[in-house]
């Protein structure tokens, strides 16, 4: 058997994010995984309301104060932002199961078009939540 020189073995190494160039659908694939965190910090806000209902109206008055807050709602705007481009990249996902969208302008057009679609869509529920009173 042949014996192995000493020493570690030069290793090959992937291309470093300052060289590799950016494109749309690195980043949507990127912001995806975020968008994912962002909605399961979404749901331990969820899960903190059902508390505070339980636990009573003074609790319940202190814990939508703060969501109602400035930071809070900017908190709130951010999650239905993941919501919605998280929704919008299952959509693209859907597609690319059913062999559909991998053209390299396709995925573009539809990673540009998440980006738009959950900016959008925040931009029209929040906007209906303040007309309507909700906020």
């Amino acid at each position: 058997m042949a014996e192995a020189p000493p020493g570690a073995r030069a290793r090959p190494l992937s291309p470093h994010t300052t060289i590799w160039r950016w494109h749309i659908t690195m980043a949507a694939s990127i912001l995806n995984r975020v968008a994912g965190v962002a909605l399961y910090l979404g749901l331990l806000i969820v899960a903190g309301w059902a508390l505070a209902l339980a636990s009573g109206p003074d609790a319940y008055g202190a814990y939508t104060g703060r969501l109602g807050s400035l930071v809070g709602r900017v908190i709130l705007f951010g999650v239905s932002v993941a919501l919605f481009f998280h929704m919008a990249n299952g959509v693209r996902h859907f597609a690319w199961d059913l062999g559909r969208g991998f053209a390299p302008k396709t995925a573009d057009a539809t990673a540009w078009g998440s980006f738009a679609f959950a900016i959008v869509a925040a931009v029209a529920l929040w906007t209906v939540a303040l007309t309507n009173g909700a906020l």
